[in-house]
Formats: structure tokens, sequence, C-alpha cells
């Protein structure tokens, strides 16, 4: 009995050993895991559920988009989208230089007012219908079709003749030379047998996109996700990482927490993320961080509708009240320039020596007192009984703009304007500058190399909804020299009338510019062929690929192995 007890004993005793064993080897295998992941590999969870094994790539999106057909999707969040499902006849590169896209070639004739491009022949929309000239055709038509919702319509309203030459030859004739012909075909091309007859608003290409590109819609769940697939037929090759997914998050510090937890691949930083939250040895293990003076910039832009900001002296006096140099330093912890206008700094058509209007408080009110403007017993300014205030509406998701958008009410208060604060999700706001429904705006705008692009900003003929002009500025003395720009393919000519526009520009004031800020990203470190470039980071992602990295023990990485193709 005591002998049976004791082998009774001792299995007991054998099976908790046991026991204990495999719960020590679990532990082991998790706490590997966590020692991996703070060494700077992705845990294998992670690695699971995200994006090593199913090959995806989640982008961080700060706002929905609004729709995507083509060149109808004007706001940023549905371009960036609507980018990677469609081609144009041309595209820029990297330097923003026009290469073939849709073309594999074009010819230049007629003293510059004819260009005949020779289109691929293996192209295909992504719903397996051949592209063919046909589909430029018929989206030229529908550019210069009144009613069609594009603020890009005056760039095809120029042409005298659109032509079809062949199956894959498509011409196109001007009355007069055209500077910026060739690259306005960089817009998207759209399939003529999918929207033929149909109407552009209620489509459901506006939400289920087909186009040539190479990515493909797959599914959109508003306000959280938008996913594209690779498309196998793209003329360029298939995309090396087979899933994009833009998910929806407004809040930049919601956003960098599920970048952190590895829900997000690839993001914009703000500049206290960039500076401060990813300075961590952890953070830099996992992801690569990169920083360069973005192609865009930030201004106050003023509705000249509202009568406050009808004079041009109050506009200028607005400028000298708004300190820049605080705002840089304090908005954008320094990642940031000082910006004068419209153009690019550093290109050829940049005129430097515009007014700049440096903080000067005094004279803002110097200049404000003379058109009337007195301080009351309140220490706000009025005049006639009116006291001078107004409402600055700025869009979410960007802790940037918020803070400068803090920075100039608080300057504006110290010489006595009072300014109210509205901030609104992206579609709302862009709804409200469309109909012209607001009374300044802190917003921004991208900058190319084709200086043009910026008649579409401050002509007469593009106040929106027809163009992008949201404030309403139309000054003849613009409108024509645009106009001479773009009939001269004299590049000395082009200048002058360009270093012109930009002094009056900075003489009338329809915008308080502000500032160029940095763009700043985080991407994980297994994510290869990233090159930065003055187009941005991403402006090549379908060349984008996984490549798994392991880390040794001096916190370097070692790729082993690429993901994809």
């Amino acid at each position: 009995m005591v002998l049976k007890n004791k082998i009774k004993i001792g299995y007991i005793r054998l099976f908790a050993i046991l026991v204990l064993f495999i719960f020590i080897g679990i532990t082991a295998f998790i706490l590997s895991g966590v020692f991996f992941h703070k060494r700077g590999s992705l845990p294998v969870k992670n690695i699971g559920k995200n994006s090593r094994i199913k090959n995806t790539l989640i982008i961080g999106l700060s706002a929905d988009a609004v729709n995507l057909l083509g060149d109808m999707a004007v706001d940023f969040s549905s371009a960036e989208v609507a980018s990677q499902i469609y081609d144009g006849l041309v595209r820029y590169n990297r330097n923003f230089k026009i290469v073939p896209d849709l073309a594999k070639s074009w010819k230049i004739s007629n003293g510059g007012k004819t260009i005949t491009f020779y289109l691929r022949r293996n192209v295909y929309w992504q719903n397996g219908q051949r592209f063919t000239a046909k589909d430029v055709l018929f989206t030229y038509r529908l550019m210069i079709n009144p009613k069609t919702p594009t603020p890009y319509a005056a760039k095809y309203l120029k042409v005298y003749k659109a032509k079809i030459i062949g199956k894959y030859i498509f011409r196109v004739t001007y009355k007069k030379p055209y500077a910026p012909a060739l690259s306005s075909w960089a817009l998207n091309i759209l399939p003529e047998k999918l929207l033929k007859g149909k109407n552009l608003m209620t489509t459901k290409l506006r939400s289920h996109p087909v186009g040539t590109g190479p990515y493909m819609f797959d599914k959109w769940i508003h306000g959280y996700k938008i996913v594209l697939k690779a498309n196998p037929r793209y003329f360029m090759g298939a995309p090396r990482i087979k899933w994009l997914i833009f998910k929806i998050v407004p809040d930049s510090s919601s956003m960098f927490l599920m970048l952190r937890l590895n829900e997000i691949d690839y993001m914009g930083l703000t500049p206290v993320q960039f500076k401060y939250e990813s300075d961590s040895r952890k953070f830099k293990l996992n992801y690569k961080k990169y920083s360069y003076p973005s192609a865009s910039y930030v201004f106050l832009g003023y509705n000249l509708l509202y009568p406050l900001f009808k004079s041009v002296k109050v506009r200028q006096a607005l400028s000298y009240a708004i300190n820049k140099k605080e705002i840089i330093k304090g908005a954008l912890l320094g990642l940031g320039i000082p910006s004068y206008g419209p153009f690019m700094p550093g290109t050829y058509f940049y005129n430097k020596n515009v007014k700049t209007y440096e903080y000067d408080p005094r004279k803002a009110l110097a200049i404000l007192n003379k058109q009337g403007w007195r301080l009351n017993k309140k220490g706000i300014l009025e005049k006639n009984g009116t006291p001078f205030k107004f409402t600055i509406l700025t869009s979410q998701g960007n802790s940037g703009r918020l803070a400068a958008a803090e920075i100039i009410k608080q300057n504006l208060k110290k010489i006595g304007i009072k300014v109210s604060l509205r901030v609104m999700e992206s579609t709302v706001l862009i709804s409200k500058i469309m109909k012209k429904r607001f009374q300044s705006v802190l917003y921004w705008f991208i900058v190319t190399s084709n200086p043009y692009n910026t008649a579409y900003i401050f002509t007469g003929p593009n106040i929106v909804p027809k163009g992008l002009n949201i404030t309403s500025f139309n000054d003849p003395e613009i409108n024509k020299l645009y106009n001479k720009a773009r009939s001269t393919f004299d590049l000395k000519q082009q200048r002058k009338y360009y270093f012109e526009i930009q002094r009056l520009l900075a003489e009338e004031a329809p915008y308080t510019f502000l500032y160029t800020p940095y763009s700043m990203s985080a991407v994980r470190r297994d994510i290869k062929g990233v090159k930065p470039a003055p187009a941005g980071i991403d402006y090549d992602i379908k060349k984008w690929y996984y490549a798994r990295i392991f880390p040794y023990k001096n916190g370097t990485f070692d790729k082993i192995k690429k993901i994809g193709r």
C-alpha cells in the first residue's frame, strides 16, 4: 500500500514537473517575442496580423476621401488615393520632370501648338478592357463639359482641336502656343465604356473607381479605411506590395499610437512627434524617419467677398501683425521655413525680392489707424461702431496648423483684433470653401515645378467652384500676366512675367503666406525602396517592398529575405 502511494505521488510530481516545463517553455517563447520587439523587430503576432506575411502597407490618412473619380477628386485625401488608381498620358518623376506614362512618347510640332501622343499598347483597364485613344478623347471632352465638377477645366479649354489619329495615337492642337500644354496631360484618364452617358455626381465610379494604375479599388468603409490591391495587369508590372490600406485617423496622436502598436506602417509626423515622441531607441530600431522641406505652403486666406477684407491696406496690416518666426519656432519646433509666395523656393521662376511683411505690430496698427480703426475701451479695434473681429476656419488632424492658428490669434489680439477659431473635419471645411461660406481659412496648397499651376489659384476665371481660387481674388493685371506667360516658350520672358506676378501677389496680399513646413514621416524599417525626393517620399510607392530584418546585438539590421516581387 505504501509502495502504491509512493508511486502515485511520483506520478503526480512527474506530471507537475512536466507542466512546469511546458509553462516555462511557453513563457520563454512569449518573452522571446517581447525581447525581439524591444530590440527592434516587430512581434510575431503583429507580423501575422499586419504587413509581414500578408504583404500589406497600411498608410495613415488624416481625413476621409470625398470622391475617387479622377480629376473630380480635388481634396488631398481623395487625390492621394486616386493617384494609385489612375494614370495620365505623362507624369512627373521624383524631380518634377515630365516623363512618359500612358503615352510612351510624343511629338511637338506646328511651332509648339500641336502635340501628338503615341500611346502604349499593353495597357488595360482594371476591369480587363483595353485602353485606347478613345478613352483619352472621352476624358478630354469630360473636362471641357460645363456640367463636369472639376477645377481644372481651364487647362483643356485652351485646346482648339482634339483628334484620334489611330487606335493608339491622340493629337491636340492649340490656337496659340501654350507653355503648360504638355504637363496638363498628366490628368487622370477615365474609362469611356464605363462612364459614357453617366451622371458624374451619382455614378458608382465615384466610390468604386476603375483606372489603369498600379493599384485597383477593393473597398471603402467611409470614415474608417480605403483598401486597394495590386493590379496584376499594370503595364509597368504589378507592385511589390500586394495591398494598400489607407486608414483614416483624424487625430494625429491616435494615429501615432497606432503606428507604435504596428497598426500603421507609414504616416506623416507632427513636429512634436518627429522631434520628441519618436526619439527613443526602440522607435528608431523599428522605424526610419525622414525630414525635408515639403513641396507645399501654408497660408491664411481671406475671403475677399467679406467686407472686412476688401481693403488691401487691411490685408497688408494683418500680414505685418503675424509673426512667422514665432509660428515656425512655436508651432513647428523650427521644422519649417518662412513662405513669401506660392512658387517653389530655389527654382528658376522664384522671385525672392518681394515684400516679405516682417513682423511689425506697430506698423500694422499704424496702417489700420490710417484706415479709421481705433481702439475702444475694451481694447478692441473698431470703425464706425463695428469691431474688428473675424473667424479662422481650419481642419483637424494637423497639430502644426492648429498651433499656428492659436499663435495668429494671440498675435492679432495684441493689436486689438478679436479672432475666433473653428476646427472642423476636412470634408466639411472643403465644402464651406467651395461654397465661399467663410471669412478666413488657414489652409495649404502643394507647389510643383510648373509655375503656371498657380494660375488656377490666383486668376479670376478660376474662382471656386470653377477652379481653386478660394479667396475670390481677381486682379486684371495678374490675369493678363498669366496669359502672357502661358503663351510663350521663351523661359526668360516667362520668368519676367512670373516675377511680376509674385510681386503683385505680395502687394495685393489675398493671402498671408506663412510657412513651408518640413515633410516629416516615419516608415517601418523593413520597408525598402523608399527614396525621398522633391516630389515627396511616396511619389513611387509602387516600388516599395518588404524585407525581413532582425537586429544584431548592437542594434543594426540585417536584411535576409525580400517579400514580394
